[in-house]
């Protein structure tokens, strides 16, 4: 991923604070708002609850959309969604954040699902639909 690129995506989605994330559920659309990203080395992640039917949505067909509006400016980010192997990186997310550790430990069994997305492609589109910014990754 061209760092150039996915820190243009992420000072978007920042602008915006809640996105949207669309996956299939059957053959159906699914979409729910989101707040977590994070960029790093050159990746933009992302995370869902292990527990939740996104995360089983996103198992069974991994090719998502995120969107994001800023005024009248709006983002589609979409490509392969990729999870980590390991559940080492959500965990440091988790530690420290009240929020996030009353939902995600060991009491719950849950755990934050962080995945960033592969085959993607970014695209920055003005009210008209006209592309102003295009990245792949």
């Amino acid at each position: 991923m061209a760092l150039e690129g996915a820190e243009r995506i992420d000072e978007f989605i920042g602008e915006a604070k809640v996105f949207f994330l669309a996956t299939v559920d059957g053959d159906k659309p699914k979409n729910r708002p989101l707040g977590f990203h994070l960029l790093k080395d050159g990746k933009i992640y992302f995370g869902v609850g292990n527990h939740k039917d996104v995360f089983k949505q996103m198992a069974e067909n991994p090719f998502v959309e995120i969107v994001a509006l800023v005024e009248t400016d709006f983002l589609r980010y979409y490509g392969k969604a990729v999870f980590e192997e390991t559940y080492d990186f959500a965990e440091s997310i988790v530690r420290g954040n009240e929020f996030l550790e009353s939902i995600y430990n060991d009491e719950t069994g849950f755990k934050l699902a962080i995945f960033h997305l592969e085959e993607a492609t970014a695209e920055i589109r003005n009210i008209t639909g006209e592309i102003m910014e295009s990245y792949n990754f």
